[in-house]
């Protein structure tokens, strides 16, 4: 086995386990300020770049790359756009599914590596990613990938960050342990510690963008790449998180890159 295939059997078997407690933060999303904000920044980021009204949306094929327990694929298929929720994990697609309620009759769920999707090239106008690349043994290749499937012209929106930065950083460390008191001192919630997340660690020391300067990497990727055009919002944190979720990753912010086909 290569370690690739290792790394990412190790990822499997984490996530598959993680499933339930990150549905919970799905959930908190999907009943809080994040549901507008997430809706309103993808729809009208979407929309921009095509230059389409709200009739329109169904007519547009999106796919969740890494969907998770479906925050994102369920927004979208909320407002009326055709969505694939794709996942590597069953456990999360089946989180998807009950978070999903009513709408997962208009979802398509699949069981996806996204280092190697199924899907024909050229098969979406939109991709999504959200918190995905800096866990995959192979970015490069999964980046290649989601151009191949996605149309011509096409988006590809990317939401991330430098997490576990903190590992190979003593400065980056530093502000992730005030962030941690921070989080303690106003009586949130830590999402950064509990059960699994040091064999999380573990697993993040051997991952090829853990200590990588980002969204630089990606930006240089997709230049590579010969895209349309790549382009990137370095703290989009600010406008979609809610005021624990900012205490908790104040060190780490979110970046969107936005690349055109």
């Amino acid at each position: 086995m290569s370690n690739t295939e290792n790394q990412n059997q190790e990822n499997l078997a984490y996530w598959l386990d993680r499933a339930p407690g990150y549905s919970e933060v799905n959930q908190e999303e999907l009943e809080g300020i994040q549901r507008q904000t997430w809706t309103s920044l993808l729809d009208e980021t979407i929309r921009a770049h095509y230059g389409i009204g709200e009739d329109l949306r169904k007519t547009f094929r999106v796919l969740d790359i890494g969907a998770g327990p479906g925050f994102l694929s369920i927004i979208l298929s909320e407002l009326g756009y055709q969505v694939t929720a794709a996942d590597f994990a069953e456990t999360m697609l089946k989180e998807a599914e009950n978070n999903a309620g009513p709408l997962a009759e208009q979802i398509s769920f699949r069981l996806e590596d996204a280092m190697d999707l199924s899907f024909a090239d050229s098969s979406y106008d939109v991709i999504i990613s959200r918190n995905l690349t800096w866990n995959l043994p192979d970015p490069q290749k999964a980046y290649q990938e989601w151009l191949r499937v996605l149309k011509q012209k096409g988006l590809l929106l990317i939401f991330d960050a430098n997490w576990y930065s903190y590992l190979t950083d003593e400065e980056k460390r530093r502000a992730f342990e005030i962030d941690r008191q921070n989080v303690k001192d106003q009586g949130y919630e830590d999402y950064n510690i509990g059960d699994r997340f040091d064999i999380m660690e573990e697993i993040a020391k051997g991952l090829p963008l853990t200590g990588i300067i980002r969204p630089q990497w990606d930006e240089e990727v997709f230049r590579e790449q010969k895209v349309s055009s790549v382009s990137c919002v370095e703290d989009i944190g600010k406008q979609v998180y809610s005021e624990k979720e900012k205490t908790n990753y104040s060190s780490t912010p979110l970046f969107m890159i936005k690349v055109v086909k």
